[in-house]
């Protein structure tokens, strides 16, 4: 709804990248004063400034667009199965996990805060208003020790410099506090002083160092040094409990994720018979969620410590209908299924359910063919991405799957980002008719000239390829 002057960057065939320059008329639906003052050089918060009501119907039409563009829905048949999106009641202070990345400005001065957008430029912010009070206190706590004790802040251009992020993480229902800091180095020098400081913190339970060494713009390293306190804290998301180590995937928004994981549960519509598939698990969140209403649960998941986090997980919460395999779904699932033919006499494992949560990135494609052989009745998808989820189910749509219900989740209010889940049912015959057909001369019987006769009339016309066409101007002109 915006007039503006904008200067375009880049064209393509379809489509432009433009800068905005001025804005000449501000749309009904721009904020006057955005709740933070960073918000337009910010990378964080690309939507901030528009009204979250719009924010919603934004996402929703995001969502409803990709679907009939690139899934190949019919319009009618998405605005007949969307439901209305999740908002939040109270769209500020939601995450419970920041990464902040360590600095330097121009006079050499650490600084923290987020990158701006499309950038690795350092926008100084110790104050963001997605997370939670503490952080600034924390930040300005490793800041200070990290010039009383000339510890130096990451050069990402020179690969030089100790401290390269700060990751914490809040539990909102228990109120313990994880602080992780990523070092390009081995230890960090008077590091009992600050783990000291910080656990001078009310609810402070974890100190940790990240080794990350790698000239990567991967924020994480593979190797976690205790300082002090646990190498995790505990949240819980509805009544499951879960143990969060600074590698853990866990959603960043506790109070989306219980209606999000709770949508997940209806769609997969349990009555404690099934037996469900949960792809790419993660530490278990959606598999132990699903137990409680299934009779078998069967998490997948590719990241070793990730697998270890949802057995740990499953005995806190003394579930004992789940287990967990490590590996790729597509090659997991062929050789349990071989074992459970050998073991059950010929008799072949199936799902119920799959339950799907991937990456930005969608399905792997051997993935979606697995999931069609195993022939569940229900699919239900979790997406953070609606492109990538658009794609796939028009695969799974093409194998005989049907969407029913689709409802978006704004899991992060102030960006463009959007979480969705959809229900998928196999559409199998409700009944089968057998007919016997002979063919031949005589009574009773179907002549084949008759049939010879009837195929030719249907018989497609021949599309012109361009083959076809090459050949063509290539015999008659050379």
């Amino acid at each position: 709804g915006d007039v503006v002057e904008a200067k375009i960057m880049k064209a393509k065939k379809n489509y432009a990248y433009a800068k905005l320059v001025k804005i000449v008329t501000p749309s009904a639906y721009r904020v006057d004063k955005p709740a933070c003052p960073m918000a337009r050089s910010c990378g964080g918060c690309q939507i901030q400034e528009m009204e979250y009501g719009r924010q919603l119907k934004f996402k929703e039409d995001k969502v409803r667009e990709n679907l009939i563009r690139i899934g190949g829905m019919p319009k009618e048949t998405v605005s007949e199965i969307m439901e209305p999106i999740v908002g939040m009641e109270e769209p500020f202070a939601y995450r419970n996990k920041a990464q902040f990345p360590i600095g330097t400005d121009k006079d050499g001065k650490i600084v923290a805060g987020f990158y701006a957008g499309r950038t690795h430029s350092i926008i100084p912010n110790t104050r963001c208003v997605l997370g939670v009070d503490v952080n600034e206190r924390i930040l300005r706590c490793v800041i200070d020790f990290m010039e009383e004790y000339g510890i130096s802040a990451y050069c990402e251009e020179e690969h030089c410099g100790l401290v390269r992020h700060v990751l914490i993480r809040y539990g909102f229902r228990t109120k313990e506090i994880m602080v992780c800091l990523v070092i390009n180095g081995a230890e960090i020098s008077h590091g009992d002083v600050l783990a000291k400081r910080l656990a001078g913190i009310e609810g402070m339970t974890s100190v940790t160092l990240s080794v990350n060494r790698e000239r990567t713009n991967v924020i994480m390293g593979k190797e976690i040094r205790l300082l002090w306190g646990q190498t995790y804290i505990t949240d819980w998301i509805g009544d499951v409990k879960y143990q969060i180590s600074p590698l853990s995937f866990f959603q960043v928004n506790p109070v989306q994720t219980e209606k999000l994981y709770g949508l997940a549960l209806e769609y997969a519509q349990l009555t404690g018979e099934e037996t469900v598939w949960d792809l790419y698990c993660g530490i278990g969140t959606i598999s132990l969620f699903l137990a409680r209403r299934a009779k078998q649960v069967y998490g997948v998941e590719i990241v070793p410590e990730a697998v270890v986090d949802a057995r740990v997980n499953a005995k806190v919460n003394g579930i004992g209908n789940v287990e967990f395999f490590e590996g790729k779904a597509e090659e997991v699932l062929p050789e349990f299924g071989r074992r459970f033919e050998e073991e059950h006499g010929g008799r072949k494992c199936h799902a119920d359910v799959v339950v799907v949560d991937p990456p930005r990135k969608g399905c792997d494609e051997g993935l979606l063919r697995t999931i069609v052989e195993m022939g569940a009745k229900r699919v239900v998808y979790v997406s953070c991405d609606p492109a990538t989820l658009a794609r796939d189910l028009k695969v799974l749509r093409g194998e005989g799957y049907e969407v029913e219900r689709v409802r978006a989740v704004d899991q992060f209010p102030h960006t463009v980002h959007v979480e969705t889940v959809v229900m998928l049912s196999h559409k199998k015959p409700d009944s089968v008719i057998n007919v016997k057909v002979e063919f031949g001369e005589g009574e009773g019987k179907v002549p084949l000239d008759n049939i010879a006769k009837r195929a030719e009339a249907y018989k497609p016309k021949e599309r012109v390829t361009y083959k076809m066409i090459k050949e063509y101007i290539e015999a008659k002109y050379g």
